[in-house]
């Protein structure tokens, strides 16, 4: 285990670990501003809470959630760091890293630009991935007993938030049908500020332990001892995870709290809280599995099928349409980036 003083030391003297960090902090950083403002968006469409304090419960409870589930199951940051092989000169290797990095955050802009949500943890597996590729010559960079758990957990995550947030909503209407509304709206968004948290809580839990992985695995090749099976992660990278996710969160979140919240579909509070529920469950069964899975593919699911529980007109069908095609493209996208730039860098200063 690498101990904060040993990574103080290591990053004065060793310019390969400062290049690291730097990359690292900015890729959650990214992880802030484009994805975790997913976990509030449908208390914002509700107006149970406004955008800034919906950033700030976003902020905190993430950063509480990455921390509380690596002590629980450090299995979804394990996975990241042993789904790729990055072995060989370590020059190279370190290379392809960098590389894998400067996709993500090319990805990640572009989206956010755009104002689409993107799953940043899938495109963080993709342009490790095709940076690991690149860097071995073909796909014996890539571990497919660890990989294939990121498609067990999308189908999982994916199937089960619409299915509860189905569910959950038309079960919500049905136990109050004879309640009047202008009395149990209230409660609702109350309860909504509550399933907001809860999701944040598992974003945390879910994408903060994958940049926990991609920040061992840059960490591990700048001190050239890639490749130990021992690994346990110490407390400081929790705290540093969390505190520049939640940085990045203050930073950005509004635009991307928009688009889920206020432009994808037209929701009652009763259908957030369902969402929200129905999201933090899918996450937290993904998180104890060991699977990776996404923030925003979960609860993006979760609002669509709370709004579709009433009516499938509630739901802005185009704007669903780009954000899947976004999802769909993450993978082959990002993942081409990820070699492309790792086998232009790997010639150019390898």
């Amino acid at each position: 285990m690498i101990t904060f003083s040993d990574f103080l030391h290591a990053a004065v003297s060793n310019p390969y670990m400062l290049i690291s960090l730097v990359l690292t902090v900015g890729v959650v950083i990214a992880n802030g501003w484009a994805n975790a403002p997913n976990a509030v968006a449908s208390s914002v469409a509700t107006r149970s809470v406004s955008p800034a304090k919906a950033i700030l419960v976003a902020g905190i409870f993430n950063a509480m959630g990455l921390i509380a589930m690596t002590f629980i199951n450090s299995s979804v940051a394990l996975t990241i760091y042993r789904m790729v092989d990055f072995r060989g000169n370590q020059r190279h290797s370190l290379v392809a890293l960098y590389a894998a990095m400067a996709a993500i955050l090319i990805w990640t802009f572009a989206a956010w630009k755009i104002g689409i949500p993107t799953s940043q943890g899938h495109a963080l597996i993709a342009a490790v991935s095709g940076a690991a590729v690149a860097l071995q010559g073909g796909l014996s960079g890539i571990y497919w007993s660890e990989w294939v758990k990121v498609l067990y957990g999308l189908v999982l995550s994916v199937v089960l938030s619409v299915v509860l947030g189905f569910s959950l909503s038309l079960f919500t209407e049905m136990l109050f049908t004879n309640a009047v509304r202008r009395k149990t709206t209230p409660f609702f968004k109350k309860a909504q500020i509550g399933g907001a948290a809860a999701l944040s809580f598992m974003n945390g839990a879910q994408d903060g332990q994958k940049l926990m992985g991609l920040f061992l695995l840059g960490l591990f090749l700048a001190k050239g001892n890639y490749g130990t099976d021992n690994v346990r992660i110490p407390l400081w990278i929790m705290v540093t995870c969390a505190f520049f996710t939640t940085a990045g969160t203050f930073i950005g979140g509004a635009r991307i709290i928009r688009t889920v919240g206020l432009k994808m579909v037209k929701i009652e509070p009763y259908q957030g809280v369902a969402a929200d529920l129905a999201a933090s469950a899918s996450l937290m069964i993904a998180s104890l599995l060991g699977l990776p899975a996404s923030l925003n593919q979960t609860k993006t699911m979760a609002v669509i099928g709370g709004g579709a529980s009433r009516k499938l007109s509630a739901v802005n069908w185009g704007l669903v349409k780009g954000i899947v095609l976004t999802w769909i493209f993450t993978f082959p996208g990002c993942g081409l980036l990820g070699y492309m730039l790792a086998w232009l860098l790997i010639k150019l200063f390898g």
